[in-house]
C-alpha cells in the first residue's frame, strides 16, 4: 500500500474543491450570461406608440421623421397624433412613406387641445368629433383605433364618453390605446369585454409586474405596450429578470412602442430604438420577434416586410 504524505492528500482536497466550484460556476453561468451577451434584435420594428403632434410638425418635416424610422428599422408605426391632423399628414404621404418602407395604422386621438386630455371622458362633443374622423378616414385607409387617451382618475373610465367609446371600438373592431391604471383596465373592459385594448406603457406608476400578468390572463384581448415602462430594464438596457419571465412567457401579447409625445422624444428617437433592440436581444429570438413585431402585424393585419 503506498502512503500518501499530508501535502499531498492537501493538494487533491485543493484540487477537487477548486473544480466542484468551477463546476457549480459553469452552471450558474448558464443562467445568467445568456442575458447579458445576447447581440441586439436585428429584425423589423412595429412602433406601437407614436405621436407626431403639433409641436413636432412644425419642427420636424415628413422627411425627416420617415428618415428617422427607417433608420432605426422601425417598419409601421401606430400614428396618434394631438390634433389628428399630425396622423392624417402622416396618412396622406403615401409615396414618403412606401419609399421609407413604413406603413401607417391611424388612430383618432381624442384630444383636439391639451385642455381635454382632463375633460374628455365625459364630453358628448368628442364622441361626435370620433364619429366625424371615423366617417372620413385617411388617405392610407380607415382608421384602425382609438386614443391614445388618459384617464387620472381611474373612477373616469365610468364616464359616459369613456363608456360609449369603448362599446363603439368593440362594435368596429377598432383597438384601443389607453394610458390608465389598472382599476381603469378592469373598469374599461366591463363595458366592452371583447375590445381590443393596448395598455400604453403596461402599468406606469405603481401596478406591480404580478398584477400585469393576472391582467393578461383575466383578458385574452389585451396586449401592453412597453414604452416609459419603470422596471423593465436595468444595467445597459437589459431586461430586468421579472420582465424578461413575463415576455418569456406571453411574448404574444407585448408590443414596443417609442411615445413620442415631446419633441425630444423626436431628438432621440434613434436611441429609444436602440434602447428596445437590446432589451429584445435578451429574448429567445422567436419571442423577440413576436414583440418586436410580428404581435403588431397580427392585430393589424400587416404583411411580412
Amino acid at each position: 500500500m503506498t502512503l500518501r504524505s499530508p501535502f499531498s492528500a492537501l493538494t487533491s482536497a485543493l484540487t477537487s474543491a477548486l473544480t466542484r466550484s468551477l463546476a457549480i460556476a459553469a452552471v450558474l453561468a448558464a443562467f445568467t450570461l445568456p442575458a447579458s451577451a445576447q447581440a441586439p434584435y436585428t429584425g423589423p420594428l412595429f412602433d406601437a406608440h407614436l405621436h407626431y403632434n403639433d409641436e413636432a410638425t412644425a419642427r420636424y418635416p415628413i422627411a425627416d421623421v420617415l428618415g428617422r424610422m427607417q433608420r432605426s428599422g422601425v417598419r409601421a408605426i401606430v400614428a396618434n397624433s394631438r390634433p389628428n391632423d399630425g396622423t392624417k399628414a402622416l396618412a396622406a404621404a403615401r409615396e414618403a412613406t412606401r419609399r421609407a418602407g413604413v406603413t401607417v395604422v391611424p388612430f383618432v386621438r381624442l384630444y383636439r387641445n391639451r385642455a381635454d386630455y382632463s375633460g374628455w371622458h365625459a364630453d358628448p362633443s368628442i364622441v361626435e368629433m370620433v364619429q366625424r374622423e371615423l366617417a372620413a378616414g385617411t388617405e392610407a385607409g380607415p382608421y384602425r383605433g382609438l386614443g391614445e387617451f388618459h384617464l387620472y382618475d381611474s373612477a373616469n373610465a365610468d364616464g359616459p364618453t369613456a363608456r360609449r367609446l369603448m362599446q363603439l371600438a368593440e362594435e368596429r373592431g377598432l383597438a384601443v390605446l389607453a394610458h390608465v391604471d389598472d382599476v381603469a383596465i378592469v373598469k374599461l373592459f366591463a363595458h366592452a369585454p371583447k375590445a381590443k385594448l393596448i395598455w400604453a406603457h403596461s402599468g406606469i406608476g405603481d401596478v406591480p409586474i404580478a398584477r400585469v400578468r393576472e391582467l393578461m390572463q383575466r383578458h385574452p384581448t389585451l396586449m401592453g405596450e412597453l414604452s416609459y415602462r419603470p422596471g423593465l430594464t436595468v444595467t445597459d438596457d437589459r431586461l430586468s429578470p421579472a420582465w424578461r419571465a413575463l415576455l418569456t412567457e406571453m411574448p404574444d401579447r407585448f408590443l414596443v412602442g417609442s411615445d413620442t409625445w415631446v419633441n425630444g422624444r423626436w431628438d432621440d428617437y434613434e436611441a429609444l430604438m436602440q434602447q428596445a433592440r437590446r432589451w429584445l436581444g435578451d429574448l429567445p429570438p422567436a419571442a423577440a420577434r413576436r414583440v418586436g413585431w410580428e404581435n403588431g402585424a397580427a392585430l393589424f393585419g400587416l404583411a411580412a416586410p
